[in-house]
């Protein structure tokens, strides 16, 4: 018996398998729903009876895709598609061994189903069971389209999701006169789709040409030409439709037929160039100032323009929203709506109550003055003083910021002294062996 010695076996797992049917298949090479199978790989599979018949040869057939590949006891047993160098059918008392190399490799992204059919020699048991195998991506992705979606982006479109690995490159190349050269300056990939991000506008309405050079979907394989290019048209803002604005026809007619050379025209569209992104940032002027559309810098700068008092961390969509309310805060400055309004606006808080510091309320026929209810406050300050009542305890953040806001709403000659909240629940008491007395100083929860 000869030694092997192999660099290193794991055995994960072990376990034994009651058969309960006869003849078995086992051993296939690739394994059923493999994924990543080489091209050129070659099927592998075993019939072993665990009884004592055996495997009828003769009775034998596998088909790879359809194909009849192994006929047993045939003059060519393994059919000549399948007869490689590693083919061939080896059988022993209960087992038979079929391998089959395909002349031709596999396509890529295959899905390749073998069929076994046998039997034992007994005729007793037989089996006819298919599995199947996915082969490798050996595919290259292909570039199908290219859109400018803004003056400085461009959207990729590919047949599957790409990669971008050290040394890809983005190249883009006007096809058109006049136009200005572009190059990439950022890039990001969501799946299929890979958006560019360019250092200039392009020329609006003129022919560019994209290249993606060292592109790779996610198995290593490159885009290959023809199918690494694509064309587009370069971004045109929106503009509104009533707008003329050329310049070409704003010339006087003499000049427009002295030019034979066509070189005034090819001036002029160069300007014309400049005039029309002149014209789309003007466009989009109210995309600033719009509180809907602003970026976040001039959200705040609008705020910081009204004057905004509170110092408060708020998300884009808070500070749009303090924009617009923020004239009607002043408004009401000064008032008890103001306050809860503002309170229910930053903290999401119902305020309980606005009560007067020093006063106690009075019922006819029950209250005794100078005993249970007191005759308004005796000095200036406990005059104009009050307390706000909330329905829960809050956080210290929640304190500092309703502190805040009240200081700054609430009229200037009054004061706000306490802020009232309720109070925690009263756990019971524990009780201590030998100490503690039912009914004076424990209770029976």
């Amino acid at each position: 018996m000869a030694a092997v010695e192999l660099p290193a076996l794991y055995i994960d797992n072990v376990a034994l398998v009651v058969a309960t049917s006869r003849p078995l298949l086992i051993n296939r090479d690739p394994a059923p729903e493999e994924l990543d199978v080489p091209l050129d790989t070659a099927v592998g599979l075993e019939l072993v009876d665990p009884g004592p018949d055996g495997i009828d040869r003769s009775a034998t057939r596998v088909w790879v895709d359809g194909v009849l590949a192994f006929e047993g006891g045939a003059a060519e047993e393994v059919k000549p598609p399948f007869a490689g160098a590693l083919a061939g059918a080896t059988q022993t008392a209960d087992t038979l061994r079929v391998v089959l190399h395909p002349l031709l490799p596999f396509a890529s992204e295959a899905d390749v189903s073998v069929r076994v059919v046998s039997r034992t020699s007994s005729e007793a048991h037989a089996i006819d069971e298919t599995y199947s195998f996915h082969i490798e991506d050996r595919t290259a992705p292909r570039l199908v389209g290219a859109l400018a979606t803004g003056p400085r982006a461009v959207r990729l479109s590919f047949d599957e999701p790409v990669l971008l690995p050290t040394g890809a490159n983005l190249l883009l190349v006007p096809r058109g006169t006049p136009a200005v050269s572009v190059a990439v300056t950022s890039t990001s990939m969501e799946g299929e789709v890979l958006t560019l991000g360019l250092d200039m506008e392009m020329t609006p309405d003129v022919l560019y040409e994209v290249r993606a050079v060292g592109v790779t979907d996610r198995y290593g394989n490159a885009v290959l030409g023809p199918y690494d290019r694509a064309l587009f048209s370069g971004f045109r803002p929106a503009r509104p439709p009533s707008r003329r604005f050329d310049l070409w026809q704003m010339l006087p007619k003499h000049n427009r037929r002295d030019d034979l050379t066509g070189d005034l025209f090819r001036f002029i569209a160069c300007l014309q160039e400049v005039a029309d992104l002149l014209l789309a940032d003007i466009d989009r002027w109210p995309d600033i100032f719009d509180l809907e559309r602003a970026p976040e810098p001039f959200v705040d700068l609008i705020l910081q323009d009204l004057g905004n008092p509170f110092s408060f961390e708020l998300d884009l969509l808070a500070k749009r929203r303090l924009a617009s309310l923020l004239v009607e805060m002043y408004h009401q400055k000064g008032t008890a709506k103001g306050i809860r309004n503002a309170v229910r606006f930053f903290l999401g808080i119902e305020l309980q109550a606005i009560a007067p510091f020093a006063s106690d309320t009075l019922t006819l026929g029950e209250s005794e003055l100078g005993i249970d209810w007191v005759l308004g406050p005796s000095d200036r300050f406990a005059r104009y003083a009050f307390n706000i009542e909330v329905g829960r305890i809050l956080t210290p953040t929640e304190r500092k910021q309703l502190r805040a806001i009240v200081e700054y709403l609430k009229p200037a000659h009054t004061h706000f002294v306490d802020l009232v909240e309720p109070l925690p629940p009263i756990l019971p008491d524990h009780w201590e062996l030998g100490l503690s007395d039912l009914g004076e100083t424990t209770d029976l929860h």
